[in-house]
């Protein structure tokens, strides 16, 4: 039975916490511009002192500016300030400018450490038994208590039994909503209409006769119906990835890029408006699960904090990789976002065994 640690919050009663002084804060004098010596958010709790008392920053993300409002702590990215916002300033997290970063606000200790052993780090060798235990009671626990997103690559769409486990996954409540691109819809809709994924069969892996113009032809049929739904209904789909979350109303952002053909009529093409439906979702998010995308993996990463006040309690959030590239959770652990729990796997394996693990198959 999966529960959720407890929160360690700092100990305000110190010397140290008791005399600090309030947080500074500077204006805004141009919109998108924030003044010198802002203060920079992380993925961890931060709290800031504020008329004498410390008060969290909840909705927290990377890389962004703390605006003191008569309402709270707002949390912004620099390019979203107006003139006239207040913004905290100042660079160190260890209280003494009414700063304070709580670096381990779950910490367990795991057991006794030897100063060598082997395996200790997460490769191609490690075994991923117990990963997929956990993984499978979080998700049993977060289906009923939190909200689980998805970021998909293409490849999840490239195997009919990973279309299969992705889509009981969606029915049996345990996706929430889904980020991806616009080749992640395309080729399972490629997949549902001519059983093709990049022009390969998708139980044989052969190609077939004029295949590469597949995608292209679905992109065009699905721009002619209006949108993905409309699609699916005017064609009859009845399997797959988009299927399952059409079928039960489940959220989804398709974030476009330069590379994309068409695209389909879903995908936002502006950056910013991307990262904003995006960041809508994540800001929601209690498990995050990332398959074979280091692009929207890191994307994802950088807005999504370590925690998340849920009913006034503060709780971790769960952020998983998942990819046949070691470098793939290395990224992520080098861009600075966040601890998180990666499996050096084939994707279209992990999905297939997580749908098991967890009764949707």
């Amino acid at each position: 039975m999966f529960h959720l640690p407890e929160y360690h919050s700092p100990d305000f009663s110190l010397p140290a916490m008791r005399c600090a002084p309030d947080a500074r804060t500077a204006p805004v004098f141009i919109d998108g511009t924030a003044p010198e010596g802002f203060h920079a958010t992380s993925i961890f709790p931060e709290y800031f002192r504020i008329n004498g008392e410390w008060q969290l920053a909840e909705e927290s993300r990377m890389d962004c500016c703390v605006v003191v409002t008569d309402s709270g702590l707002k949390v912004v990215e620099p390019r979203n300030l107006k003139k006239g916002d207040l913004v905290i300033t100042g660079r160190s997290e260890d209280c003494s400018e009414g700063i304070f970063l709580n670096s381990t606000p779950f910490h367990t200790p795991s057991g006794v450490q030897d100063t060598f052993s082997f395996r200790t780090g997460r490769s191609r060798e490690t075994a991923h038994g117990k990963d997929y235990d956990t993984l499978a009671d979080l998700l049993q626990y977060e289906k009923e208590h939190g909200r689980i997103i998805w970021v998909l690559g293409p490849a999840c769409s490239f195997d009919e039994t990973a279309r299969k486990s992705m889509q009981a996954l969606a029915d049996n409540g345990f996706v929430h909503a889904l980020l991806a691109g616009n080749a992640l819809a395309t080729h399972d809709l490629e997949a549902a209409y001519f059983q093709t994924a990049l022009g390969q069969n998708i139980r044989t892996q052969e190609s077939v006769h004029n295949g590469h113009y597949h995608h292209l032809d679905v992109i065009n049929k699905v721009r002619e119906a209006g949108s993905i739904s409309a699609f699916i209904e005017k064609n009859n789909i009845q399997n797959g990835i988009m299927y399952g979350l059409v079928k039960n109303h489940i959220p989804f952002v398709l974030a476009g890029s330069i590379r994309d053909d068409g695209p389909l009529p879903e995908v936002i093409g502006n950056v910013y408006k991307a990262q904003k439906a995006m960041r809508e979702e994540i800001s929601k998010a209690t498990t995050v699960i990332a398959l074979a995308t280091q692009l929207h993996t890191i994307a994802t990463g950088n807005m999504t904090p370590a925690f998340r006040v849920q009913d006034g309690i503060i709780r971790p959030v769960y952020f998983y990789t998942i990819d046949i590239s070691e470098f793939a959770g290395g990224k992520l652990r080098d861009r600075g976002s966040l601890y998180s729990v990666n499996l050096v796997t084939n994707v279209q394996d992990f999905l297939s065994r997580i749908a098991y693990k967890t009764g949707s198959l």
